[in-house]
């Protein structure tokens, strides 16, 4: 492992940030663990695809439009799809980038010699957060990449201009997704002193299962329910649903591959006649999960700041 203590060059500003950057970039390509996290990526990647072709013929036979993304939507008789591997997976990513990236270095000492280093302090946290958004980046298209051209491969189909358009926004979206559960991860290290204490409250943000028993409450479901009732419920459920970043990234990726879906929010049956059925095109789907995009975006950046600020207020001593 390399010696997270190395002396760095002495710089100031931009520059001093430049040498924690590739310092970070070194110390995650190097780790053991990046190698454990891409290979499982890779692996589960690999997974999905073989899970999608196994079903490809049947869904051509009844829609035979957008093959290519198919490969990315389809799921197996028991391998999820490309984009749900994502969604559960991107939280392990992104934690297991950023969930000792500052208590480490203050257990094992180093952090105050880090300090020391003739730089600006928030270059250190500012270095860290973008040498793993970097890593995702990468992980994140190559994986892509990777999907795409075994897919093609497999199937001789190549995609269309508008399909190629999908993909790469879907791994944008994927990549911003991941960066967030970063951001999270490098709040907790900052807030907690131990690791293993970081990842456990960490895991914990995942128990958003009350947003029914909250959506019941303020709008309660009777066997008697009227249909006003019903509506305020589900509406209540979906605005609490979008304050979690998996449930955006879901909703804005289902749009993007998709083409048949129209909208985001609830139609009602009156509001669907005289509609003509059809496909929307890329930059239609783009404006409907723009907000979405500015969401998971607001929540990364909140989310850093205050690791941000926790920073640089907290005393750094040594052991």
């Amino acid at each position: 492992m390399p010696d997270k203590g190395a002396q760095i060059r002495p710089c100031n500003g931009m520059g001093g940030m430049a040498a924690l950057y590739r310092k970070e970039m070194s110390d995650h390509i190097r780790s053991k663990r990046f190698l454990i996290v891409l290979g499982l990526i890779l692996l589960t990647s690999c997974a999905s695809i073989y899970g999608a072709l196994t079903g490809l013929s049947d869904a051509v036979a009844s829609d035979s439009s957008y093959i290519f993304l198919k490969l990315f939507t389809l799921s197996g008789s028991s391998i999820p799809s490309f984009t749900s591997f994502i969604a559960l997976l991107g939280p392990f990513v992104g934690l297991s980038l950023g969930f000792d990236a500052i208590n480490s270095e203050r257990s094992e000492g180093t952090l105050n010699r880090l300090v020391a280093q003739p730089i600006y302090r928030d270059a250190v946290i500012n270095g860290k957060f973008l040498a793993g958004a970097t890593i995702i980046f990468l992980m994140v298209f190559s994986m892509g990449l990777i999907a795409g051209s075994v897919g093609l491969l497999a199937t001789g189909v190549p995609p269309s201009a508008e399909e190629a358009g999908r993909v790469l926004v879907l791994l944008f979206f994927t990549s911003v997704y991941i960066c967030f559960w970063l951001a999270l991860s490098i709040l907790c290290s900052v807030l907690c002193r131990h690791a293993a204490t970081s990842a456990m409250i960490v895991f914990a943000l995942f128990m958003t299962l009350v947003v029914s028993i909250v959506a019941n409450a303020l709008y309660p479901m009777g066997q008697a329910a009227s249909a006003g009732q019903i509506l305020d419920n589900y509406s209540c459920q979906m605005s609490l649903n979008r304050l979690s970043p998996y449930y955006l990234y879901s909703e804005a990726v289902s749009t993007i591959m998709n083409p048949m879906v129209r909208s985001t929010n609830i139609i009602l049956p009156q509001q669907l006649s005289g509609a003509i059925s059809g496909y929307l095109s890329l930059g239609q789907s783009c404006l409907l999960v723009w907000p979405h995009l500015t969401g998971l975006l607001a929540l990364t950046a909140v989310v850093f700041a205050a690791s941000y600020i926790s920073f640089m207020r907290r005393e750094i001593r040594s052991r």
